[in-house]
């Protein structure tokens, strides 16, 4: 069977195509950190909370760019890494 850049770019090993995936520990502590930054605004608690909030995504994107499961979800990965250098450069 000759595979086609749509099922290498949308399908598992699978053969099932994969555009979203239930959130993992990552995920998961990047948006609870991201929530608690909204209601604790300044100090130090703050500031750490945006490191675990900027490592955690980081470490999901770079997990998708390299073990993500298509080629949809290793861009998917790719783009969040340069969104998320793009936003600190513009911050600072």
């Amino acid at each position: 069977m000759t595979t086609t850049l749509f099922d290498r770019t949308f399908r598992d090993s699978d053969g099932k195509i994969v555009l979203a995936q239930a959130p993992n520990l990552p995920l998961i502590v990047w948006l609870v950190a991201t929530l608690l930054k909204l209601v604790l605004t300044s100090g130090k608690i703050y500031t750490g909370l945006d490191l675990v909030a900027f490592g955690s995504l980081f470490t999901w994107a770079w997990q998708e760019l390299f073990q993500g499961v298509n080629y949809f979800r290793r861009a998917l990965g790719l783009m969040a890494l340069v969104g998320m250098f793009v936003m600190r450069l513009q911050m600072g």
